[in-house]
């Protein structure tokens, strides 16, 4: 079994090595050391040779129909068709027991410091496994499914950019003026941001720092040319005051709101910040108070609850919401 696991997880390797269109045409050898290096951490043929690939990419062909041609010119595979994926053909049981061995791994390490903060994502790939286990389950259970993955493609060349420090050059269109731009920035962080990922970087021509949401970038380049890191830019605490993607430049502020019965039980279970505290509780109702900066996720937040959710102060965040919930009456 653990054979056949490495070969499905093989697969994949390939299926993604073949259609990563920023390295195109990979060679055998390519396709053998992403292999290697994806199971056990190598490059250098140790434990898969390329013999190994032949056999694969064959087994693509007749199992998956994968259409998979050799370049001569460029010396390396392609797909015929390029919308073809491997992703999307339905997994086979032994797709199934694959990634149930993997999470299976993964859960030994969800406490471990370094992935505790993933642990959350671990518990819902086993929990998946587990009801694709029982065949009726889809009738009794939906899962929450991100809407927009888009950009997702971009998150190992742009790391790869901000480990080593290097400008990037990508198309970009704001929703205010739906005009595509040539960016070159800095990259500095990647977050995620329900189910979306941003990359945060530095505009030297706007000497600032601004979010690029991944799915909006276009022509992603990786230069070799080195950036400057800005000094004062502290990945840790950039977001300290913020909620959602807004840039953590904003100040805070003291941010008090009172809610009824039903909107403090909720805001108790799931808080929207982590400086949030309760500060008097009466019958009816309890106010809150948190330190934050007045960003739009914050005020989409307290659109939310509607009535059930009353801002005392700061008296700026106040008027925004009166002048939106005069724009919604009208």
């Amino acid at each position: 079994m653990p054979h056949i696991k490495n070969a499905l997880l093989r697969y994949r390797v390939i299926d993604k090595c073949i259609r990563n269109k920023y390295k195109p045409f990979p060679s055998k050898q390519d396709l053998r050391e992403a292999c290697e290096e994806a199971l056990f951490g190598s490059i250098h043929g140790e434990h898969i040779c390329d013999s190994t690939i032949e056999k694969d990419m064959f087994a693509m062909k007749m199992d998956h129909d994968a259409p998979i041609k050799y370049n001569r010119a460029y010396k390396g595979y392609y797909y015929e068709d390029p919308e073809f994926t491997i992703d999307d053909i339905p997994l086979t049981e032994n797709d199934k027991s694959a990634i149930a061995f993997a999470a299976k791994t993964l859960m030994q390490f969800k406490n471990v410091d370094m992935f505790r903060q993933f642990g959350s994502a671990i518990d819902k790939i086993v929990d998946r496994i587990n009801v694709s286990e029982d065949d009726d389950a889809a009738q009794f259970i939906q899962f929450e499914q991100a809407l927009s993955t888009g950009g997702n493609e971009f998150l190992a060349p742009l790391l790869e950019a901000i480990k080593n420090a290097v400008w990037v050059k990508f198309d970009y269109a704001s929703y205010q003026t739906n005009i595509s731009k040539l960016r070159c920035v800095a990259p500095l962080l990647l977050k995620e941001y329900r189910n979306r990922w941003y990359l945060i970087s530095f505009d030297p021509d706007k000497s600032n720092y601004i979010t690029y949401a991944l799915d909006r970038i276009q022509n992603l380049q990786i230069t070799k040319d080195l950036s400057e890191r800005p000094a004062d830019f502290d990945a840790d605490n950039f977001f300290k005051h913020s909620i959602g993607i807004t840039s953590g430049q904003q100040l805070p502020d003291i941010v008090v709101f009172e809610a009824d019965d039903v909107g403090s039980k909720y805001l108790v279970s799931q808080p929207l910040h982590h400086s949030q505290e309760i500060q008097k509780e009466a019958k009816g109702k309890t106010v809150f108070s948190m330190k934050a900066s007045i960003t739009e996720e914050l005020i989409r937040e307290f659109m939310s609850y509607a009535g059930q959710v009353k801002v005392l102060q700061p008296q700026s965040l106040i008027e925004i919401l009166k002048k939106r919930a005069k724009a919604i009456l009208s």
